[in-house]
């Protein structure tokens, strides 16, 4: 193992770091969540991080990389990339230093993500069909015109100010024995466990520090197994904000280290997180930032003690938050769409009807096709969307449509 004095970040590194910040970054507050609590049978802490200048954690390392370029390199201007959050991080920095920022983002990004980027004052280019493609003609911008490039994680200063997160936790919390966050290249998990491992040695008690990522974009698992960096060939989720199929070197190197566990959520997990938070905690997260939620739902934590869990960023597409809205609901068996064929004939429907009623639940679609290659003549097929109060009600409404001659499907 690697001794701590030779990690690429230290706790003196991140205590600097939050004496560049001071005025610059919000002491988000902390919210105690006694439902989740209740869930995991200790007491559970929110740090709102959403609730951050440019609606995320990004502008701390971004604000603490930029502040420290000479006058030479303000002057050069710096240049990014990034599908969103630290996109505004940058461009919120650039705008306090008074720094020309160019930043790179993918052409599917989410319109809300690239207005707020261009209303702090950024040149937004559009390029590439994702982040890494962005990143990629980011690094050959910076190559050709001398312009500092930024990276999202993979740098020490970065790092340094993600983990001034880990100081004001410790302080907000002081009795705190584990801290969630998730975790995409890493910057965030490695500052902060830089900053909370070094104060559990002042203090002599464990505090554990835990990464989740979306099990469809998750590479440090398989990195960690193999002490090497292991690249993904596919990510695929809607955490777009951990969506990074590869770890930053220098995160990877404090992680291995200091960090006690990186596991995964599945998406119908993060959809039932993002409900919980909106309904229970009143708080508009984005999926990145709910995966610690996730986690400690999913009883994938296990004897946490009291925790904080990140909430890393709010910055979420309207409508991605509808599609997962409605995936969170069909997860957690409160809305079901069910397909089925029927006679084509005058009742049918309001036989359905009927019996969905009877079953207590309340139709809030019908789609109704008489036309279509697998409809034969004399028959209708009908997609039906369900408000539910449960997966036991949704299997009930199902036997009761089965139990009248009806073959219901679910679809979604």
């Amino acid at each position: 193992m690697t001794a701590l004095t030779q990690l690429p970040v230290t706790l003196g590194d991140v205590m600097e770091a939050r004496k560049l910040l001071e005025g610059v970054v919000e002491e988000t507050p902390v919210e105690q969540s006694r439902a989740l609590g209740r869930m995991v049978g200790s007491e559970v802490f929110l740090k709102c991080e959403n609730l951050q200048r440019a609606g995320s954690f990004k502008v701390r390392g971004a604000y603490v990389r930029m502040a420290r370029l000479s006058a030479g390199e303000r002057a050069r201007g710096v240049v990014a990339a990034s599908a969103g959050n630290h996109a505004q991080g940058v461009a919120v920095a650039a705008a306090r230093l008074g720094i020309k920022a160019r930043i790179y983002m993918p052409l599917g990004v989410a319109l809300p993500k690239l207005a707020a980027t261009r209303g702090h004052g950024a040149e937004v280019i559009l390029h590439g069909h994702n982040v890494d493609e962005a990143l990629a003609e980011a690094q050959r911008y910076a190559e050709e015109t001398g312009a500092v490039f930024v990276h999202p994680f993979d740098n020490a200063d970065i790092i340094a100010g993600q983990g001034t997160l880990g100081l004001e936790i410790l302080e907000q919390i002081p009795d705190v024995d584990t801290v969630v966050m998730g975790v995409g290249g890493g910057g965030l998990l490695a500052g902060v466990a830089t900053a909370v491992k070094a104060r559990a040695r002042e203090l002599g008690r464990p505090i554990k520090v835990i990464g989740v990522q979306a099990e469809n974009a998750a590479a440090y698992p398989p990195s960690l197994a193999a002490d090497a960096l292991v690249p993904l060939k596919k990510v695929s989720t809607m955490a777009d904000g951990i969506a990074v199929g590869r770890p930053g070197q220098l995160p990877f190197s404090i992680i291995r280290e200091l960090v006690d566990d990186v596991v995964t959520v599945s998406e119908d997990a993060l959809a039932r997180a993002l409900i919980f938070l909106l309904e229970r905690a009143k708080l508009v997260v984005e999926p990145a930032g709910a995966v610690g939620v996730a986690a400690l739902m999913e009883g994938i934590i296990e004897s946490p003690g009291t925790t904080a869990v990140i909430l890393s960023g709010g910055n979420i597409d309207p409508m991605l938050l509808l599609k997962v809205i409605q995936r969170g609901l069909f997860a957690s068996g409160r809305f079901m769409s069910v397909r089925m064929m029927l006679d084509d004939r005058p009742g049918s429907l309001a036989q359905i009807s009927r019996i969905i009623a009877e079953s207590d639940a309340n139709v809030t679609r019908v789609d109704h096709t008489r036309i279509g290659g697998s409809i034969s003549m004399g028959d209708v097929a009908i997609t039906i969307d369900i408000e539910t109060k449960g997966h036991e009600h949704c299997e009930l409404v199902l036997r009761n449509l089965r139990a009248e001659g009806f073959q219901p499907i679910v679809v979604h």
